[in-house]
């Protein structure tokens, strides 16, 4: 059975890696979906800087293929063939969100099931937001993002110090 996990990705975190990892192992084929113009927000990161991001943090996964998408989260499951939709829940407030979202879903679409993965305890706590905010402020990511993005903060925050938010440097 074929699931897709829809997502911004921007960065992808830990938290992310860990439910890929988790709804692997659960289905045939996983395809994680990259929003390729996230409406609700402007992203950190160049849509090919996320995308390679994922790739590199699943590229040990067989089963796992990243692409993009800009269609309904229904249509893009609908062009994979995809029976469930994978979200992560680490929170109270990302239940309600994701619940009307499955609302929404299940009306397009009734035949497409949504499967919830909760956050393992361990990154329960980590957001892209939060660690962007880190990153901004000069703290040390490492332990929250794979590698790869972990590295490209250091380079986009070289100056980044405790109390002075920089923007930035391309």
């Amino acid at each position: 059975m074929t699931a897709i996990y829809p997502g911004t990705y921007d960065p992808v975190t830990n938290g992310h890696i860990d439910v890929i990892e988790r709804a692997a192992s659960i289905f045939d084929r996983l395809v994680v979906g990259v929003v390729a113009s996230p409406r609700h927000k402007d992203p950190t990161f160049a849509l090919q800087e996320r995308v390679a991001f994922v790739r590199e943090a699943v590229s040990h996964l067989d089963n796992v293929e990243v692409e993009v998408f800009s269609e309904l989260v229904v249509a893009f499951a609908k062009k994979w063939e995809a029976k469930a939709i994978v979200k992560g829940l680490r929170v109270i407030s990302d239940f309600e969100w994701e619940f009307q979202m499955n609302q929404l879903n299940r009306t397009l679409a009734p035949d497409i099931e949504t499967v919830y993965v909760m956050a393992s305890p361990q990154v329960s706590f980590v957001s892209s937001s939060g660690v962007k905010e880190i990153a901004e402020f000069g703290g040390d990511v490492s332990d929250l993002v794979p590698p790869g993005v972990a590295q490209r903060f250091k380079e986009l925050y070289p100056a980044a110090r405790p109390g002075a938010p920089l923007s930035p440097q391309e």
